[in-house]
């Protein structure tokens, strides 16, 4: 399809995308750090008592904007307008194995392993107030799960690449406009929009909130990895260690994204997924398979059984402290990500139709990561539950890093698990360190195909701010998980017309593509 001119014309600006983005950006981040620097304990407190007031004020809004999208879009998906082609294209760009390989590794991230392990057994010896039974008993064991799928399930999954991505492939790859989230709100605002100033403002604050959601699990995963390799080869747990992990992650990552889409990115999926399937398989057939299977059967009837119940959760059946650090920042966690993982999902999604491309990211990426929760969890409350591993105290405390790696030496293979692990970890947080430095250089080139310098470019900016802030406190990367929760707030605004925008822009390419009349 020939490019409109308002699209070539931002092909050819500077190397490094959208010079208002580019200065709003670059000077949050710098301002920050520069704050952090002055004073730490003032940054940390301003940034906890924004997310206190954003968890209460925006927490319901956002349960609410999460179910109406996840509904909307399987509606959507069982219309004819599903059978709608994305970006214009009559075969699929990647294959079906590596494209999904793509989606469950770019969105579940390193959460897939950090919370995975530990979140599951935090809910089994602290009860979620949704469920009345004892803590630490068998019969905890179902809602422990079904909290943890609630956090990671349908819906969360569903804002991540199903609406929002429909509307963006369509404005992109049919109208010409550019792949970023102030497309998002086009129809309400026009053209004064595309080429104003308000846009760069609309982009950066999604460029901030993913920056935000990608530095804190590339900090995290230093902290884990050192912490992993002091316990299992007696290194020195020190920053020079984290450091060295930083550095080789950043470079990973970095490589993989100016590779692209075919080359790095897709390889280091597809080997992600075939490690994590091998460690499953292991803990399937070697660990406590019928504890597994029983766990999961009842864990997903108690999720679906218990559904509205848990997802709509507010301060009046839950304690508002609770709620902050589970559902909500959860929740504000995926709406942050949402536009830029939008944009990721539909630029890798050509060729697809509306309904594979939703039933990928709402359906089946949500089944595997329950049944992957299940599987490292799972584990965790049966040798929990038997005396094997005791890691109450440390959940009770977050020390989530010191949890995985018992975990991981307690499962069949010892300490080769825990390296598996380990290494699988690592890998997870570099898939979403290279997706999202590609999304970000996307949105400030405004197409599909950023310059590899622009790509490398924010892929490095994150690894260096992370380990600013690894040098400062580790507190400091907790405080910028924090943040994320701030960032929500207007990214879920600019998120909100895709509710109707989505069906509409579905509907509009079935009609295009003459599926419909």
């Amino acid at each position: 399809m020939t490019q409109s001119a308002p699209d070539a014309d931002r092909q050819t600006r500077s190397s490094l995308g959208d010079p208002i983005v580019l200065t709003l950006s670059i000077g949050f981040i710098v301002l920050f750090l520069a704050l952090s620097l002055y004073d730490l304990d003032l940054v940390a407190d301003s940034i906890s008592r924004g997310f206190a007031w954003s968890a209460l004020t925006f927490g319901t809004y956002f349960q609410f904007l999460m179910l109406l999208t996840f509904f909307i879009a399987i509606g959507l998906a069982l219309t004819p307008a599903g059978n709608a082609k994305i970006g214009n294209l009559e075969a699929p760009e990647l294959s079906t194995f590596k494209w999904l390989s793509i989606i469950l590794c770019t969105l579940l991230g390193g959460g897939g392993v950090f919370f995975a392990a530990g979140e599951p057994i935090y809910h089994f010896v602290n009860v979620p107030p949704a469920f009345d039974t004892e803590p630490g008993v068998p019969a905890a064991v179902p809602g422990a799960l079904a909290q943890s799928f609630t956090h990671w399930g349908f819906v969360g999954w569903a804002i991540l690449g199903s609406l929002t991505a429909i509307v963006l492939a369509h404005a992109h790859y049919v109208k010409g406009q550019p792949l970023q989230p102030r497309t998002l709100l086009y129809p309400i605002f026009g053209e004064r929009l595309m080429r104003g100033p308000l846009g760069g403002v609309v982009d950066t604050c999604c460029i901030l909130a993913v920056v935000a959601g990608t530095v804190g699990p590339v900090g995290f995963l230093a902290t884990q990895v050192s912490h992993g390799l002091e316990v299992l080869f007696g290194l020195p747990n020190t920053f020079v260690t984290r450091l060295a992990v930083l550095v080789a992650l950043g470079l990973v990552y970095v490589l993989s994204a100016v590779s692209g889409v075919h080359k790095g990115m897709q390889l280091l999926s597809r080997f992600n997924v075939m490690l994590a399937l091998g460690i499953g398989a292991v803990i399937f057939l070697f660990g406590p398979t019928l504890f597994l299977f029983n766990s999961y059967v009842a864990g997903m009837g108690t999720y679906m059984g218990d559904f509205f119940k848990m997802v709509t959760m507010t301060a009046e059946t839950a304690p508002a402290e609770w709620l902050q650090w589970w559902i909500v920042f959860f929740y504000a966690w995926f709406i942050a990500f949402a536009p830029l993982m939008a944009i990721f999902v539909a630029r890798i999604s050509r060729g697809r139709t509306i309904r594979e491309m939703i039933l990928a990211v709402a359906v089946i990426a949500p089944i595997a990561t329950t049944v992957w929760f299940t599987l490292l969890g799972g584990s965790g409350i049966y040798y929990q539950l038997n005396g094997v591993i005791d890691l109450t105290e440390a959940l009770t405390n977050f020390q989530f890093d010191i949890a995985t790696l018992s975990l991981a030496q307690a499962l069949p293979g010892g300490t080769w698990m825990a390296l598996a692990i380990l290494l699988l970890t690592t890998i997870f947080v570099a898939t979403t360190g290279d997706s999202m430095s590609y999304s970000i250089a996307m949105v400030g080139a405004g197409h599909d195909k950023p310059s590899p310098f622009l790509r490398a470019f924010w892929g490095v900016i994150m690894t260096i701010m992370a380990a600013v802030l690894l040098a400062m406190r580790e507190g400091q990367i907790a405080a910028l998980q924090q943040f994320i929760v701030i960032t929500a707030v207007p990214v879920s605004l600019i998120l909100l017309p895709s509710l109707w925008n989505g069906p509409q822009a579905a509907y509009a390419m079935a009609r295009e593509q003459g599926i419909i009349k």
